[in-house]
């Protein structure tokens, strides 16, 4: 209908098309940046991931894996900041679906 009225591409995906994806995209990029620290975790610990001249949790906690029986903390820590980085962008990407949402604004 756009098209016949003369609008451009760049309007109709701005006007039409984009207010309709915008909540998905927001709520889905939220959950998945949760998704890649862990898997940045995972190969991290297992070797495959950043080298280690730079930081990263999943090294810090296979780095701390030796000191287990010692010096617990060295590998406690950097799980619980994953651990809580993760589940706060669960819970932001689950606040922007019930706020964003239409159908669960009447609820």
């Amino acid at each position: 209908m756009a098209k016949v009225a003369g609008a451009g591409s760049f309007r109709i995906l701005t006007v039409h098309i984009l207010p309709g994806v915008i909540n998905t995209v927001i709520v889905i990029a939220t959950l998945r940046v949760g998704q890649l620290i862990i898997a940045e975790a995972i190969l991290s610990f297992l070797g495959a991931g950043v080298r280690p001249p730079k930081p990263s949790w999943g090294a810090m906690i296979a780095d701390g894996r030796g000191y287990l029986a010692d010096a617990w903390w060295i590998a406690f820590f950097p799980g619980v900041a994953i651990f809580l980085v993760v589940m706060a962008l669960n819970f932001l990407g689950d606040w922007f679906r019930d706020r964003l949402d239409p159908r669960l604004r009447q609820l």
